[in-house]
């Protein structure tokens, strides 16, 4: 077990021995496996000499990525590559191409494979793409396939330039840059300027105060709250300790609840902003600790289901005469507001009914008249809405959506000619023809169609669609008439009530000839009453009233009593 020897136990001189490290030999390390604690690691992304994300990456052979707004001046000054000194021209330098995903991230342009800080990272020297390592490796290397998977160029093994290799980051050490090593300054004039100036310390958001206390800028003495207070009404005074808060020109505040809700006009959703969890879990937002609940905007809160519940009205003027519609916005109001505000917009004028089925159904509202057309008014298919409504295709003249399958609404709506019960559950029902289902619809239902795809042989023209009902606009109305009611009450309320409403603690009604009970009785009125206006013979008379209590005789009985003679 001893170093070198058969002794069972360990020396102290052998276990902090640098000679080598093992449980025979010592604890301690040999000066050149220690590790080393100024290694700094340059992510894959950041340029070499500026160390921020680069915007125009160029690289040189040895794989060293710069950002060609940055390392540009350092060649015109220097000549050489700031990284390893060694002479570098810029005709040396290649131009790399990255490819971004949606969010924003370096991917491989061939498996969209995300590139991360321990991804091997190649690029092509002939054209500049970049790739995987195991993408080039696979597809190019061992298919023996020697063309760019991106541009089909050309190129060879000796082109293939490593950008960062997970098994080597010693290549990516910031400690190891001859620049920093030779504490050369990198920074462009433009940089020094904008070095010197200073920290924009308005775009800092709260860390501006504690830079501000820091330097001592911004300090000024404390305002004087006492000397408020004793100027203030009895009821506006802070009581149990609450401490006033006072703005920045020393005026009094009243106390605030930071846990408080915040309340609003505006309609709210069920659930909060969601505030005051990501400040807990993110130090770069502002801190919330208040639970509001997040405000809906006018079109979220009309197309709650069962809320708007007044019936819309439409007429679709066509070549064959006109048809009216009642729309049903309780059960269906993303369909009815997208049907009325694409009317509105004229988007149906001249559009034809593309599908017309005898004994079925008439199909039109695609501005392509193919069929496959068609946009909503959120310029995206959305929700079905059968699933909370009691209507069902029961009888002719039903209105409902048309559809590619579930939650693929557009634009595009079917009249049926006669009850079809097996589109129940499968299209959204949002209105019914209340006039013209027996003169105008009957006239496009016999109008003559091809044989292939039932398409109308004469076109039967939507010319034009009009709401002249628009259930919500009528259901804004009559909350905004009810609302200025409910103020108007309150404000009356507030004001005493009106003259024949106005009633005493006791709930009698204050009638206007009660000049008594109008006015607010003071007692004391009663006390002035007594002979010579003072208050003493009144208070005297009914002391002499009072008597005291007569005293119970106890009665004698026998027994001991309660012993008050012994």
């Amino acid at each position: 077990m001893g170093k070198g020897t058969d002794k069972l136990y360990i020396t102290h001189s052998e276990w902090s021995s640098d000679a080598a490290y093992s449980a025979s030999a010592g604890a301690g390390l040999s000066a050149a496996n220690k590790t080393d604690t100024t290694f700094k690691r340059l992510p894959f992304n950041f340029c070499a000499v500026s160390l921020q994300p680069f915007t125009t990456p160029v690289c040189t052979a040895d794989g060293t990525i710069f950002d060609i707004d940055n390392v540009l001046p350092w060649l015109h000054k220097h000549g050489t590559n700031p990284v390893s000194g060694k002479p570098l021209k810029v005709d040396e330098l290649v131009k790399l191409k990255f490819v971004k995903n949606e969010q924003g991230e370096y991917v491989d342009p061939v498996t969209f494979k995300v590139f991360t800080d321990n991804s091997h990272i190649v690029a092509i020297k002939s054209s500049g793409n970049v790739f995987g390592h195991d993408t080039v490796e696979r597809l190019n290397v061992k298919a023996k396939m020697w063309r760019d998977l991106v541009s089909d160029e050309d190129f060879g093994r000796k082109d293939i330039i490593t950008l960062q290799d997970p098994h080597n980051v010693e290549a990516r050490n910031l400690s190891s840059f001859k620049y920093i090593q030779d504490g050369v300054r990198t920074l462009t004039a433009e940089q020094e300027r904008e070095k010197a100036a200073g920290v924009n310390k308005v775009a800092l958001g709260n860390a501006a105060r504690v830079l501000k206390s820091k330097n001592g800028e911004g300090t000024s003495p404390k305002p004087q709250v006492g000397k408020y207070i004793s100027q203030m009404d009895p009821e506006t005074k802070p009581s149990n300790g609450t401490v006033m808060k006072t703005s920045s020109d020393g005026v009094p505040k009243p106390p605030q609840s930071h846990t408080s809700r915040i309340t609003s006009n505006k309609p709210t959703a069920v659930h909060t902003t969601g505030r005051a969890a990501a400040s807990l879990t993110s130090t770069g937002l502002t801190p919330h600790t208040s639970n509001a609940l997040a405000e809906l905007s006018q079109e979220e809160y009309l197309l709650k289901s069962k809320r708007v519940k007044q019936k819309g009205y439409a007429t679709i003027k066509s070549n064959h005469g006109d048809l009216t519609l009642e729309l049903y916005p309780e059960n269906a109001p993303k369909a009815v507001w997208n049907f009325v505000k694409l009317s509105k917009k004229g988007y149906y004028n001249g559009v034809i009914f593309h599908r017309n089925i005898k004994n079925f159904m008439l199909q039109g509202g695609d501005p392509t008249g193919t069929g496959r057309g068609g946009s909503s008014i959120w310029n995206k298919a959305f929700a079905d809405e059968w699933a909370q409504s009691p209507l069902s295709h029961d009888t002719r003249g039903v209105v409902s959506m048309a559809n590619k399958g579930k939650d693929t609404n557009t634009s595009q709506f079917f009249i049926t000619y006669r009850q079809c019960s097996h589109l129940n559950r499968k299209h959204t029902i949002f209105g019914r023809v209340v006039a013209g289902a027996d003169t105008t619809l009957t006239a496009i239902e016999n109008v003559e169609v091809s044989d292939s795809d039932k398409r109308p042989m004469e076109d039967v023209v939507m010319e034009e669609v009009n709401v002249f009902v628009d259930p919500f606009e009528e259901f804004l109305k009559d909350k905004g008439k009810e609302e200025e009611d409910k103020r108007a009450k309150e404000e009356l309320r507030k004001a005493g009530g009106a003259e024949d409403e106005r009633v005493t603690w006791t709930g009698k009604r204050i009638r206007s000839g009660d000049d008594d009970e109008i006015g607010i009785p003071t007692v004391g009125k009663y006390f002035g009453k007594g002979a010579g206006g003072g208050t003493g013979e009144a208070l005297e008379e009914w002391e002499e009233a009072v008597q005291e209590p007569v005293k119970k005789k106890v009665r004698g009985g026998g027994g001991f009593g309660n012993f008050d003679g012994w």
